[in-house]
């Protein structure tokens, strides 16, 4: 499996409940192609550098998921005729799954008397 980052901009019309939902749909269309998804981050509205859609602002999420080539292909294909979604890309990550704790320090060598 790999990882991969997707970055959604949604219409700005859309109600939290409404993007909630969305986002809720999203997980489970990757869960059901047998992906996992590791982080998800709702950034809120901005402003577009230009018009998309005749719309200036968008609203951003960003999801962080693991699936095969074949689960971010069939969930693009989704994301692409869907009409809440202004533009969306998706990038396969070069990393290794990293775990949430923090780097240990490496170990300080001892002092020579």
């Amino acid at each position: 499996m790999r990882i991969y980052e997707l970055t959604i901009i949604l219409k700005p019309q859309l109600s939290d409940a409404e993007v909630a939902a969305f986002v809720d749909k999203s997980k489970k269309q990757i869960a059901a192609d047998g992906g996992e998804v590791l982080v998800e981050e709702k950034q809120g509205r901005r402003r577009l550098f230009h018009e998309v859609d005749k719309n200036r602002e968008g609203f951003y999420v960003f999801l962080r998921f693991k699936g095969t080539p074949q689960c971010s292909e069939k969930f693009g294909a989704q994301l692409r005729v869907n009409e809440t979604v202004l533009r969306f890309m998706a990038i396969r990550s070069d990393e290794k799954e990293t775990s949430a704790a923090a780097p240990k320090p490496a170990p300080k060598p001892a002092a020579v008397k």
